[in-house]
């Protein structure tokens, strides 16, 4: 229990005005529950919300000592009040969500504290209390792969450490298997291939770029593909990965002339299609694993996929993912 005395500086405020400054970390609609559930008291007893505070009022906070940190990085999920997850998968070790595009996956994509997928991630862990942040000594539940905030698909969670040590070493060595659905414009020459190429990227730009021979600083890359429909100049591929560069799939198809529908970046935007994000999404995961997987070898065969994604839905009804 935390108490606080008011000052003058502080009297004349409402309650719930007060404690958005006084304890930045505790959701409004949770401040709000807890008011109302006498958590939070004043002088003793229920308050409302729009009670003005006076001098020398006594303030009693009967939550969790989180909340009273300052606000950083690492406790941003402490400010997410209802996590929003689309869970494909969970269990003890692991937890595999669905990511809409639009969503970043942490802060260093540009998006605000509490907003982003690991924070919706580790305040359902929390709130579920399958972690707690103050018996833990280092271990934070942590992204084992990242998708681009402009394409959706399924991110890999870990909830302990020995998942995230195996799974990192795991996607390092190759032995996960994703497919990703893409709508590319333009019918490829092949309707099944492999795009090779060189892929080299401008940090200022934050932009890569495919050429068909090597050039300095540059990887090769591979993408296979097969196209499982077409539609009005728009065709539906399945997309393998079997190097994982930045952008890859996005660079390729440009390289070879069928940009992805939506990507302004890497192709020009068609007016005949109102689409905010590139259509690209990370549909299917499976897991084949070669070698020893220790605490996570009962996921070895093991295939997870979305049930549905916006953009076949909308372009192609009839095909089923």
């Amino acid at each position: 229990m935390k108490e606080f005395i008011i000052g003058s500086n502080d009297a004349g405020q409402r309650l719930d005005r007060f404690l958005a400054k006084a304890v930045p970390l505790l959701p409004a609609s949770l401040a709000q529950k807890y008011i109302r559930i006498k958590r939070i008291k004043l002088n003793g007893a229920r308050a409302e919300r729009d009670t003005r505070l006076k001098d020398g009022d006594v303030l009693q906070m009967y939550i969790n000592d989180e909340f009273f940190d300052k606000p950083r990085e690492d406790n941003a999920y402490l400010t997410v009040a209802t996590p929003k997850l689309n869970i494909v998968y969970e269990d003890d070790h692991i937890l595999l969500v669905d990511k809409r595009p639009g969503l970043a996956v942490h802060p260093h994509d540009g998006a605000e504290y509490g907003r982003t997928l690991i924070d919706h991630i580790q305040a359902y862990l929390y709130q579920t209390r399958q972690w707690s942040p103050r018996g833990e000594n280092a271990f934070t539940p942590a992204l084992c792969n990242r998708i681009d905030r402009n394409t959706g698909g399924i991110v890999i969670a870990a909830k302990t450490a020995e998942a995230l040590r195996v799974m990192n070493q795991k996607i390092k060595d190759r032995e996960l298997d994703k497919r990703y659905l893409a709508i590319v414009e333009g019918v490829p020459k092949q309707p099944k291939g492999s795009l090779k190429g060189y892929l080299f990227k401008d940090a200022k730009k934050n932009k890569v770029f495919v050429t068909d021979t090597p050039q300095p600083g540059s990887k090769s890359c591979q993408t296979n593909y097969v196209t499982l429909a077409k539609n009005q100049g728009l065709s539906l591929v399945e997309c393998e990965l079997i190097t994982g560069r930045t952008h890859q799939i996005r660079a390729q198809f440009a390289h070879a002339g069928h940009p992805l529908l939506g990507d302004g970046k890497y192709g020009k935007l068609d007016k005949r299609y109102d689409r905010n994000y590139q259509a690209l999404y990370s549909y299917k995961l499976t897991f084949r694993f070669q070698t020893d997987a220790e605490g996570l070898a009962y996921l070895d065969g093991k295939s997870f996929q979305v049930q549905e994604v916006d953009f076949v839905k909308e372009y192609f009804p009839n095909v089923k993912i």
